[in-house]
């Protein structure tokens, strides 16, 4: 998916929230957003999927502002608060769906988008997305395909999620290689947050999109070899998030792609035929 021109003022405007995360001084935040801009102009019509370009934004505004990690705190929010949830529900959910609708909904805490707030009520907000269920649901096309699964994750606090549904995949016999990001980016999982969750120790394979680099969503042409060498054996791709939605949606060529998300943003809702703020367990194949 390629980047639109309705995605400048969203992208710029997570530029801005992420300078104030690390500064007070409107003058440096506005020199950020205003070299964030004039990069964008060069890179926003390059034939290639948005996140590549937006990856290209966010690590200029953290050197600019820098701070390799301006999300930190955050994601510790968003992992704690994921983590409360999990202890008073984890019981209820039995089956893949039930899994996979918990990883969808913690996909909503998410700072990638202009459109999107954070709940304040995680708990509260959970219960009820829950009951609404999903708005597109392939849930039992996508478990029949998990024999080997390449699980790209996202966020911190989904990733809580996430190993739930890894363990669900774990005890019905499914090998998991679970991919994490390089380097920070957003609120999204590095290795670092996976580890300090246990994740390692959950997944055959712990491993990144990207070699080091922040990076949003899957590039295939910087992805480490572990990573490539799973993709050409798997039986299915689970994609979290919109920034790998974006990503895999250019590529024709590659196994059945579960897209598993929260829709947060208009061009996104747009390409895949639902209203903002769906939840999607969409397989393609």
């Amino acid at each position: 998916m390629r980047f639109k021109p309705g995605c400048t003022e969203c992208l710029l405007s997570r530029v801005a929230y992420e300078s104030r995360l690390v500064t007070a001084d409107e003058d440096r935040i506005r020199q950020t957003v205003d070299a964030c801009r004039t990069l964008l102009t060069t890179l926003q019509d390059l034939p290639v999927p948005a996140p590549v370009i937006a990856s290209q934004v966010h690590r200029l505004a953290y050197r600019m502002v820098g701070d390799a990690d301006p999300y930190r705190l955050l994601k510790q929010t968003n992992n704690s608060d994921a983590i409360a949830v999990c202890r008073q529900v984890r019981g209820e959910l039995t089956t893949f769906r039930d899994r996979a609708l918990a990883a969808v909904i913690g996909n909503t805490l998410d700072y990638g988008s202009m459109a999107h707030t954070v709940t304040d009520n995680f708990v509260e907000f959970f219960r009820w997305e829950f009951s609404a269920g999903f708005t597109i649901d392939d849930t039992d096309a996508i478990e029949a395909l998990t024999s080997r699964v390449v699980y790209l994750a996202d966020n911190c606090g989904e990733i809580v999620f996430d190993a739930l549904l890894v363990d669900y995949l774990k005890a019905h016999g499914a090998e998991v290689i679970l991919a994490v990001r390089g380097a920070p980016i957003l609120n999204d999982a590095t290795l670092a947050d996976a580890r300090d969750l246990g994740i390692d120790r959950r997944a055959d394979l712990l491993t990144t999109t990207s070699n080091g680099t922040a990076e949003l969503g899957l590039n295939l042409d910087i992805m480490p070899s572990d990573l490539a060498d799973a993709l050409d054996r798997c039986t299915i791709i689970i994609a979290k998030g919109m920034a790998n939605y974006e990503s895999l949606s250019d590529y024709t060529d590659l196994p059945p792609v579960a897209h598993m998300m929260s829709v947060k943003c208009e061009p996104i809702a747009r390409d895949v035929g639902v209203p903002v703020g769906s939840r999607i367990a969409l397989l393609r194949e």
